[in-house]
């Protein structure tokens, strides 16, 4: 007679095989991000030696782009309002900093610490619930978490273009927005979907590279956006 198998010893190998499996494709992702952010595109980028500063930050989850609220022919006070604040007051700042990405992933994970699996998985499985988060901020800092980025002219324009058009707005009208984290923030409904190829340091990547900036060909995590700028 052919040897029992225990159900429960059956079960622990087939849950273990599921554990190698998942730890492989996670494995096999992060290679696969980073071997994308550092292929550059827009290779023959050079920062030019004057022209309209942004910045690119990360608070070690999310990524941002840091624009003046004026300069450079944009305006951004027409899109970004001070009511949309809980504190008003902050829109007095000179910058913004913009973001994209999943409603839930944005709204529950401000920090590393905030993150769960559950967020993540659902989040990487895709979604169209996504939102734009701007933050009223004064003129950053360089260091380790913010660089700082030259831009020509028609470059700003075109990142700028990029932008505007990520937010959603219906027959014209303004985006709908909500309360941040704090007082000096918002969210506003985005256009696009979220997903564990599309992520919202990939719309980092997506938003430089349309403007000509020489980044990463795909910049799925924070480090492949901001590897690039000294």
């Amino acid at each position: 007679m052919p040897p029992k198998i225990h159900p429960l010893r059956n079960g622990a190998r087939l849950v273990g095989a599921a554990f190698a499996g998942l730890i492989g494709i996670l494995l096999a992702y992060a290679t696969a991000g980073m071997v994308g952010g550092a292929l550059p595109s827009n290779g023959a980028w050079t920062e030019p030696e004057s022209g309209i500063r942004i910045y690119v930050e990360s608070n070690g989850v999310h990524t941002g782009i840091v624009l003046p609220q004026v300069g450079g022919g944009e305006d951004w006070r027409d899109l970004l309002r001070p009511e949309d604040l809980r504190d008003p007051r902050y829109a007095r700042y000179s910058h913004v900093s913009i973001g994209w990405g999943d409603r839930t992933f944005y709204l529950e994970t401000p920090t590393w610490a905030d993150v769960k699996p559950l967020t993540i998985l659902a989040a990487a499985s895709g979604s169209e619930r996504t939102v734009m988060h701007v933050d009223h901020v004064p003129e950053p800092r360089v260091d380790a978490d913010v660089r700082s980025i030259l831009l020509r002219p028609e470059e700003y324009r075109r990142l700028a273009a990029f932008i505007r058009a990520s937010f959603r707005s219906e027959n014209g009208q303004r985006p709908v927005h909500q309360f941040g984290y704090g007082p000096y923030d918002a969210f506003y409904d985005a256009r696009g979907r979220y997903s564990a190829v599309q992520t919202c340091n990939a719309w980092t990547g997506d938003a430089l590279r349309h403007a000509g900036v020489r980044v990463g060909v795909w910049t799925p995590f924070p480090v492949t956006v901001l590897g690039w700028f000294a």
